[in-house]
């Protein structure tokens, strides 16, 4: 059974996202306080934490970036601020989502499972679908250990970089927009959602490209989208 981490310091929207989870077959903990959760999220117990922004002393920004030095599952901001700033803040922070309130329960309950479903693949890579080396000489990514190196030099990439970084290579040359990036990334509708794919796409950019601001790969397609060049 999958093990949720809620953060969150509002009792009553922390007991509804509890319910429906508990309903869902989810076993769930709950922290009111960014202290708490991240002494919680060390731990090593849970497969997602539901990550409030708004926390008194230790807001859920430094939540997140904290539990992100040590750990690779995901991470889902969860907040009343719709400002774009703050959604772009928590994805540069590690978050793997961001979800504003008011928020449907059915809808909070299926984009966990949407993301633990596409981490749970991500961590059994297909050997049948991938190759286990992509080999683009500056550039090479071992799809059995999920291991990136640029120059020879190992790069560490958090789920969601690697996964459309994986998706992009499998699909070299063609033009995906951000809206297709994020529900095959993502797993559903995106409309509103481009700031999480440009966010990651900035941030795959810094880590893969010898020159972020001329990128020799993962290329922009003015008004259409983005490509990955070989």
């Amino acid at each position: 059974m999958k093990r949720i981490l809620i953060v969150e310091d509002d009792e009553t929207i922390a007991a509804i996202e509890r319910d429906y989870l508990v309903l869902s077959e989810f076993e769930v903990d709950i922290a009111a306080t960014g202290a708490d959760g991240i002494a919680l999220g060390r731990s090593g117990r849970y497969d997602l934490i539901l990550l409030d922004l708004m926390l008194p002393g230790v807001d859920g920004f430094t939540v997140c970036r904290t539990l992100r030095e040590t750990l690779d599952i995901p991470i889902l901001m969860v907040t009343a601020r719709q400002e774009d700033i703050d959604k772009i803040k928590g994805l540069g922070m590690g978050a793997d989502d961001y979800i504003t309130k008011p928020f449907s329960p059915n809808v909070l309950v299926a984009r966990i499972k949407a993301h633990l479903a596409r981490y749970d693949r991500l961590k059994r890579p297909s050997r049948e679908t991938a190759p286990s080396e992509i080999d683009m000489g500056d550039l090479v990514v071992r799809t059995d250990s999920r291991r990136v190196f640029v120059d020879g030099e190992e790069v560490e990439l958090k789920n969601k970089e690697y996964e459309l970084l994986l998706f992009l290579i499998s699909n070299a040359d063609i033009v995906f927009s951000k809206e297709t990036l994020y529900e095959r990334i993502w797993g559903y509708d995106a409309l509103g959602d481009s700031a999480t794919v440009a966010v990651h796409i900035n941030r795959l950019r810094e880590k893969i490209e010898r020159n972020p601001s001329d990128p020799r790969h993962i290329q922009t397609v003015w008004g259409v989208g983005y490509r990955f060049k070989p």
